[in-house]
């Protein structure tokens, strides 16, 4: 397969950057690091232009400008690409999937310098060929954005449910019993934090959960950490379905993120920045509808609220003021008719993640091919 230099069918180059000062809320789109960052009465690109970040943490993200854009220096622009011989979106893809390691230079402050990034070898296919591959994965990547923004519909739905059924619960306009939740609770318990590997456990190796098993408002058991050979497995702090988990120290904004366990594999422990909260009466209060009551901005709020820390460390709720947190608790057939229909929802999320996951497999193989040369070949 032929290859060109990104220099033989195109110019890099960064641009006078427009102070901040001088941005305005109309006019035409101003393009800095990482896309759109404000509007200007002028414009240096008239047509659509790649742009490659060529400076900060997210140097070598790569983006497509709109038409009649100004680009500032933060980017740069890969101005006059020769159409004649290279797709623009072809290249876009191309340059998605190679990355820039190999050319990012400086240790404080990474960057992408013009003589760098020029030598960068393209794949020179047919023009027919590279619209092709341009036109099937703008196709999967349409279906990708579909898939996300209905797994992002799913999660607002879930909030607005919990709303519906039993309104805001710090202002809890309905009326509903209020308790404590050492109330509803028969323990809270804390985990265990042994040295582990950096690797994670599979195939029902023991292991002890991450905080990003828990902070993401859903468990993730595969943020785990494998035990090292010789540290013994206490099953006293092994998580199994139904068990509710709440991050007791984290970041202002990540304490007291909570968890439901729907499945997990067996031999995994949580650590002891994790609380595990035992429900002392399920005819008073279900597990999943607590986990969903602790995921509710409002008591986000509260949670974070109990948190306490000095300076320099990250905050932390203490067993003793979680137990006061006062907590809803409406009629036990109101929490059931929620929680069969939060079972239902997450199905069809958990659907829809699996379809997500498929379809980025699809794109990836698609990638790989496409820049091999192996696919819509002349016969």
């Amino acid at each position: 397969m032929k290859y060109v230099e990104l220099q033989q069918i195109c110019y890099p180059k960064q641009w006078k950057t427009i102070a901040a000062s001088n941005l305005s809320s109309s006019g035409y789109p101003v393009y800095g690091a990482n896309g759109i960052i404000g509007y200007y009465n002028e414009y240096n690109h008239e047509f659509p232009t790649i742009l490659v970040t060529c400076r900060g943490a997210t140097c070598g993200e790569v983006n497509i400008s709109e038409p009649y854009s100004y680009v500032n220096g933060n980017a740069m622009a890969l101005d006059n690409l020769d159409e004649s011989i290279m797709d623009i979106k072809f290249l876009y893809y191309y340059l998605k999937y190679r990355g820039f390691s190999d050319v990012i230079s400086g240790s404080a402050q990474p960057q992408i310098i013009r003589s760098n990034i020029e030598k960068i070898k393209i794949p020179l296919l047919e023009k027919v060929q590279q619209r092709k591959i341009s036109e099937l994965l703008d196709m999967i990547n349409l279906v990708l954005q579909k898939r996300q923004c209905q797994i992002t519909a799913l999660d607002e739905l879930t909030q607005s449910l919990f709303l519906e059924m039993f309104g805001n619960p710090i202002q809890n306009i309905k009326k509903f019993k209020q308790m404590p939740i050492k109330n509803v609770v028969s323990d809270i318990q804390t985990g265990w934090s042994p040295v582990a590997s950096k690797e994670p456990a599979t195939n029902n190796e023991p292991g002890v959960l991450k905080l990003s098993a828990v902070t993401g408002g859903r468990y993730n058991f595969k943020e785990n950490k494998k035990l090292l050979d010789g540290t013994p497995f206490k099953s006293e702090y092994e998580v199994n379905v139904g068990d509710i988990l709440l991050t007791r120290k984290n970041t202002k904004e990540l304490v007291g993120a909570c968890s439901y366990i729907f499945e997990t594999p067996s031999q995994l422990m949580f650590s002891d920045l994790i609380f595990k909260l035992n429900i002392k009466n399920t005819t008073l209060m279900e597990p999943i509808y607590l986990w969903r009551l602790l995921n509710n901005n409002s008591m986000k709020k509260e949670l974070s609220a109990l948190a306490s820390g000095s300076s320099g460390s990250m905050p932390n709720i203490s067993k003793k003021n979680l137990n006061e947190l006062l907590v809803l608790v409406p009629p036990i057939e109101l929490q059931k008719e929620f929680v069969n229909k939060i079972i239902s929802l997450e199905k069809l999320r958990n659907d829809f993640i699996d379809s997500l996951f498929s379809y980025k497999k699809l794109y990836n193989s698609t990638l790989q091919k496409a820049f091999k040369g192996e696919l819509f070949q002349e016969q």
